[in-house]
């Protein structure tokens, strides 16, 4: 059996969890620079605020009974990492499928009493965690992701709830959702689904495989397969490393001061080589770029990009920034506003696959781990005393390209100066 674990209203949970006056309130979190809602309370929905809705286009009336919260990612982050922790608790087979969600196997468990074994862990992830969860069983990931919906439109059911492949409920449920509420099926495949007549999920359970898949894809024949309640489709594997590494923000308010751009691209690239480091990668190039704002066009336009090569396969931060301050002098033109920069590095490959050049300049073995050595506590450093505690340059607190999150809340769990304060 199958069991998917989906926090309810994340952000708003996290948020709630250190200040119980948002309880019962219609709150919301808001994107990078407080641009649009991304996360809300059920009382917020009832407002009739949309997901993606700018807050100056929310009514009055309305923006007037809501608590609009800027994001904070590294809270959200932690209590992510404090859910999974408590679920490992019930199952030694937890995949984590985003910062919300995970699938949790249950081979061996006795499926009459499952169900009270998942309200359980239900009830110690709300105890310890104070974020509440649904979750839903099934024999399939797309039917226990399926059983989780069911799970939040009925309470009663104590956050719990089962669909077997087979089960008249199942069916119920299935006839009376549309196609495109299934895990996966996107709005032009169920444009597709359509010509073949097929128009709900019980329609596409019901289809023949193999037909599917001569029109669609075999991932959608697996989905078919699913819904019958057979497991066969798998995650991404979490661990494998990604061939690309971007890392871009949208700037706080518009600049066209290149110390303010020295500054992002810089922290840019540092962050970028921490990822390299942590999927055990090297890379041989990096590419910088710089974008204007599109939406403003009484303001000159201007979005340029360069590669450069590295002087070899490395995940040397100062290698790194060195290459895009380089970029960037290459591609930066003054009189211009700019709203975003980014860095990705490219031509990523694994340190036992690292390919030497003949031409290029080699390090020693003796500079390459005295390298790693440094990089190694760089990142542990920055672990233990949070990220930037050690950082290439510093940068100014009040510089253009720093995010706007006026209204964030303090990051509780991952900053010392922002501890909780109970008072007596």
């Amino acid at each position: 059996m199958i069991a998917l674990v989906d926090c309810n209203n994340f952000y708003a949970s996290c948020e709630r969890v250190f200040n119980p006056a948002l309880e019962s309130q219609p709150v919301g979190v808001l994107s990078n620079n407080d641009g649009c809602v991304i996360a809300r309370s059920e009382e917020i929905k009832a407002l009739g605020v949309a997901m993606g809705a700018p807050p100056h286009q929310i009514p009055p009336a309305i923006r007037r009974q809501c608590i609009l919260l800027s994001s904070n990612y590294a809270l959200y982050g932690s209590m992510s990492a404090r859910v999974t922790a408590t679920l490992a608790q019930y199952t030694p087979d937890v995949e984590i499928y985003s910062i919300d969600e995970s699938f949790l196997r249950f081979d061996g468990f006795a499926r009459e009493t499952l169900e009270e074994h998942c309200r359980a862990m239900r009830h110690q992830v709300r105890r310890d965690t104070g974020i509440p969860v649904s979750v839903g069983v099934s024999t399939s990931k797309t039917l226990a992701k399926v059983a989780s919906h069911v799970t939040k439109k009925a309470p009663g059911n104590d956050g719990v709830a089962t669909l077997l492949p087979d089960s008249p409920m199942t069916r119920r449920v299935l006839e009376q959702m549309p196609v495109t509420g299934i895990w996966g099926v996107a709005g032009r495949a169920a444009v597709r689904l359509s010509e073949l007549g097929i128009q709900s999920a019980w329609d596409l359970r019901e289809a023949e495989p193999k037909r599917v898949r001569r029109h669609m894809s075999v991932v959608m024949e697996r989905v078919v397969l699913e819904l019958r309640g057979i497991d066969c489709i798998p995650l991404d594997d979490m661990g494998e490393p990604k061939r690309q590494i971007m890392t871009s923000r949208s700037f706080g308010r518009l600049t066209g001061d290149i110390a303010d751009l020295r500054e992002a691209v810089r922290t840019h690239a540092s962050r970028g080589a921490e990822k390299l480091r942590a999927q055990g990668s090297l890379a041989q190039a990096v590419m910088v770029f710089l974008r204007t704002n599109p939406h403003r066009q009484d303001l000159r336009q201007y979005c340029p990009s360069v590669v450069v090569p590295l002087p070899r396969p490395t995940d040397d931060s100062r290698l790194i920034v060195q290459a895009t301050m380089q970029g960037l002098e290459r591609i930066y033109r003054p009189g211009h506003a700019y709203q975003k920069c980014g860095v990705m590095l490219t031509d990523l490959c694994g340190r036992a696959n690292e390919q030497l050049d003949l031409m290029a300049n080699q390090q020693s073995d003796a500079d390459r781990q005295r390298n790693e050595r440094l990089m190694a506590t760089l990142d542990q450093i920055n672990r233990e005393h949070g990220r930037g505690a050690v950082s290439l340059g510093l940068s100014r607190q009040d510089s253009a390209w720093r995010l706007r999150c006026e209204n964030r809340s303090p990051r509780y769990t991952s900053r010392w100066d922002e501890l909780a304060e109970v008072r007596m």
